[in-house]
């Protein structure tokens, strides 16, 4: 049975039974405490958490989802994968265990004539939380499993909360045995892998406490409505019901799967060591195409991080096995054609994917070409600093800034005669992983925490926001909020939150932030300091109490500061018109990914690979002023959102909307966007739009800023005034100054070119002198010297270098000390005939280092180290003699 027949039917299962059909959201998640969805259930937490009265009092969905917290792990079990797909039914105070445990069962077994997946009853086993004898009488009685194929787990394994307090409840997982082939018998708890869990159902029914994560917190009572949760993991069953050993062999990730064995000309199935990057290579572009489809860029930071790292991943497993060409186009082509019958707007992002996830294999490819060059700037750096250890937070940058794999980073070293601080380099990769999951943390608590508090207000309606056409507005609060929890009243000095009925106040979103302002009554005046959204429905207003106290029920009045507002409309629409500018002179391909402005200031990100030039950032800035200059009407339109589409308004990816949007005209067709944002009422009154830089943010994405209004007259102002400081410096007009500038650069980049060559000139002479000072060491040709004239690390190299190679065929061996930054540095170098006597350069400089206090090393035709002891070079030069001698074989 197909994966696509699998959710069809779990559909029309749970349709027969009152269930809403909900379609997959975003992986991007409408959720601070999320990067990406991880879990089917993550669309519906607002309801669950009581933040949004559910629009339905049953839902069933198949949400897809990444997880990437063991990423390493990928490929070497055969049930876990960074992206899957979660089919689940969800409850929101309707049933319970009565109906979820007997529906899970019937579906299951059902036979496939009947609409089910007709698995056999003899093979499947249920596991119940440990105290959980209302779900066991049902597995018992209601379905009729036997007992002895019913297992009681603990809290790790069967009872769920999201880590923090909040929600919580047993579980009941549902496995199959999948035969001796897999592992010992005994149950779910023996083995994992035999008996592969398939659905698991959470019986929301608890609030839980403060304390771990996992397991030992208290349940410090029962939620007000008990909730239904399941997943059905669809990756899973599709592998049992198709009858293959991993979810990487199943109908849609084993095509992915057989096409990287073909391009890179393996096979699958021969031997372990090629199956599991093969695996890791299906699922990660899985994961990679579905990610870009829902409007996801690499970057250094976030979900973008995620994605470049998985497409990275999967492109370095296909070098490893063996493909040289690029291969992500032929890839991602392929897994579009598996996934797009189930997701359709794959097929029509098609360009758009491939050109990202093209563009982020050439990134990496160019950076593993380049690698070289990258490596050895850092290796210079090192060798200047007379060391031979390239410290962990250096392989850290080149593995965090370049994607550069650390094993190719220890494999350039050790030819170069270096080290690799590895246990530095672990360290930081820990202490990532800890903000990472710090960070995590602190979105849970922060974003979420106990948002039960607002459960109330919510029930009392959406506040009303009158800011589109209003200033000011009369408004009642409905509730104060400190720390998470109603108080009745506030005074001054006091820092709460504020949810009035209606207020003209703008909440952070889509980009734009928040309107500065005041609530004033009577005596008492609020300072906003900020505004944010809850469940996109309640207004929530941080304030400080100025004067006098604030209740609850209090008459109010709410006021946004106009002078904000205007710089914060001028720079939402400027956002729009370099948008739009953007598509007009670089074409429809140019889509925005993401913005953020403020009064005066704009930052818009955007889908393209390679920099701007100067003369396209003008172009781009003047298509944008003539908009301004034009006088086009802006004009707001709701509409339904396929209508929008129909209209060809943009919208952006991974942004989440209501049934009824909003799209903001200016121009008419020129500009069409989503948005619900403040904007002007014409273009003029954007007034003047200076693009002050354009940069990438990470592969196939690049950022312009600009100033509007006000601030780009200032901007104007300052670049004039050091124009004009400038031409006083130089004593040359303006319009000359650029040629000067020119000018005297050429100076100084001549007169440093002059200082190298000189430098290398000496440095030449004195390697004939130190030739002439050759010794004869048992038929070996000896120069072991201290250069007086201080070098770094690699002139010493090329110093030394050049002496062993004007002393002939003849037996040689060089080694020379000299200062650099006041501390010994040694570098030698033996000759092929040198040799085949017994020298290694490696030897010799270890010696000389440990006079000199320090430590080297290298390979046997050249090594360098160092030291700490300035005045033992002599000392040093004289045990490498004396080892020479010692050595060397007649």
């Amino acid at each position: 049975m197909q994966s696509a027949e699998i959710s069809s039917r779990a559909f029309r299962f749970f349709e027969q039974r009152g269930h809403t059909a909900v379609p997959s959201a975003s992986l991007i998640a409408d959720d601070p405490t999320l990067l990406l969805i991880n879990a089917g259930m993550a669309p519906f937490k607002p309801y669950f958490l009581g933040e949004a009265p559910p629009p339905w009092p049953r839902a069933a969905s198949v949400q897809k989802c990444v997880r990437t917290v063991d990423i390493e792990e990928v490929g070497k079990t055969t049930r876990h994968g960074s992206f899957f797909q979660m089919f689940g039914n969800f409850s929101f105070g309707d049933y319970f265990k009565e109906k979820a445990i007997p529906w899970a069962w019937e579906f299951l077994t059902r036979p496939v004539a009947d609409g089910g997946l007709g698995l056999p009853e003899s093979k499947l086993w249920v596991t119940v939380y440990t105290d959980d004898d209302e779900a066991e009488h049902i597995w018992r009685t209601d379905v009729g499993v036997s007992p002895d194929r019913i297992q009681r787990l603990g809290m790790v394994d069967n009872y769920w909360s999201m880590g923090v307090p909040g929600p919580c409840g047993p579980c009941s997982e549902i496995c199959i045995d999948r035969g001796p082939e897999f592992g010992p018998e005994g149950g779910p708890d023996t083995n994992g892998e035999r008996y592969l869990e398939i659905w698991n159902l959470v019986f929301m029914q608890n609030i839980r406490g403060e304390g771990p994560a996992k397991e030992g917190y208290p349940i410090v009572g029962e939620l007000p409505a008990k909730n239904i949760d399941t997943g059905l993991g669809l990756a899973r069953v599709a592998a049992v019901l198709q009858g293959v050993k991993t979810i990487f062999e199943i109908d849609t990730t084993g095509r992915i799967l057989d096409l990287a064995a073909e391009l890179s000309g393996t096979k699958y199935g021969q031997n372990s060591k090629d199956d599991i990057p093969l695996r890791v290579v299906a699922d990660h572009i899985l994961a990679s195409v579905m990610l870009i489809g829902d409007g996801v860029t690499p970057s250094n930071e976030g979900r973008g991080y995620i994605l470049r790292r998985i497409l990275r991943r999967a492109v370095r497993m296909m070098r490893l096995l063996g493909a040289q060409e690029p291969v992500v186009h032929e890839l991602t082509t392929r897994t579009i054609d598996v996934m797009s019958p189930t997701y359709p707007e794959l097929a029509k992002e098609q360009d758009r994917i491939h050109g990202t996830a093209v563009g982020e294999e050439s990134a990496f490819l160019q950076t593993l070409k380049s690698g070289t060059a990258i490596f050895d700037l850092a290796a210079k750096e090192v060798r200047t600093s007379s060391s031979l250890i390239l410290p962990g937070d250096k392989a850290f940058q080149l593995h965090d800034t370049y994607g550069f794999p650390i094993d190719l980073t220890l494999e350039m070293a050790e030819e170069q005669g270096l080290s690799v601080d590895e246990e530095g380099f672990r360290r930081l990769m820990a202490e990532q992983r800890a903000r990472a999951k710090a960070d995590a943390a602190a979105r849970k608590t922060g974003g979420h925490g106990d948002k039960t508090v607002y459960r109330d207000l919510l029930q009392l309606g959406a506040t009303e926001f009158t800011g589109y056409d209003q200033l000011e507005s009369e408004a009642t609060v409905r509730g104060l909020i400190r720390e998470g929890e109603r108080i009745p009243a506030a005074s001054e000095g006091d820092i709460v939150e504020v949810v009035l009925d209606r207020t003209p106040l703008y909440a952070e979103s889509g980009g734009q932030e928040s309107d500065a302002g005041t609530i004033v009554a009577d005596g008492l005046e609020l300072e906003v300091l900020d505004v944010q959204k809850v469940a996109r429905k309640l207004w929530v207003h941080q304030v400080r109490v100025r004067r006098g106290e604030l209740t609850e029920g209090q008459e109010v009045l709410a006021k946004v500061d106009p002078e904000w507002r205007l710089g914060a409309r001028q720079a939402h629409s400027g956002t729009h018109v370099v948008h739009a500018a953007l598509r007009q002179v670089l074409g429809p391909n140019a889509l925005q990914a993401g913005s953020y402005n403020k009064p005066g200031y704009l930052r818009l990100d955007f889908s393209w690979t390679g920099g701007l030039s100067l003369e396209t950032r003008s172009e781009i800035e003047e298509v944008s002023n003539i908009a301004i200059r034009q006088d086009l009407p802006v004009r707001a339109v709701y509409t339904s959102l396929p209508e929008a589409r129909e209209m060809g308004a943009i919208a952006l990816f991974g942004e989440t909307y209501d049934e009824e949007v909003r799209v903001i005209e200016i121009g008419g067709p020129w500009s069409r966007e989503l948005c619900g944002g403040t904007h002007v009422e014409r273009s003029s009154q954007i007034n003047e739009l200076i693009l002050i830089g354009e940069s990438s943010v990470g592969s196939g994405l690049r950022r312009i800023e600009g100033y509007v209004g006000l601030e780009a007259y200032r901007f104007l102002a300052k670049e004039r005034a050091l124009a004009m400081k400038i031409s006083d410096l130089l004593q040359v007009p303006i319009s000359e100054a650029s040629e000067r500038v020119s000018a005297l650069l050429k100076q100084l980049r001549d007169a440093e070119k002059e200082v190298t060559q000189l430098r290398a000139a000496q440095l030449k002479r004195l390697a004939g002198e130190f030739v002439n000072d050759v010794m004869d060491v048992q038929g070996v040709s000896v120069v072991a010297r201290h250069l007086s004239e201080p070098a770094n690390n690699d002139e010493l190299r090329k110093f030394v270098i050049d002496i062993r190679d004007r002393l002939g065929d003849r037996p040689a061996a060089v080694t020379v000390t000299t200062l650099s930054n006041d501390k010994p540095i040694v570098v030698s170098a033996v000759n092929d005939k040198g040799r085949e006597r017994g020298l290694k350069a490696g030897d010799l400089v270890r010696v000389a280092a440990k006079v000199l206090k320090g430590g080297g090393g290298g390979k046997p035709d050249i090594a360098q180290g160092g030291g700490t002891d300035p005045l033992a070079t002599v000392d040093a030069l004289r045990e490498v003699t004396r080892v020479i001698g010692e050595a060397v074989r007649p």
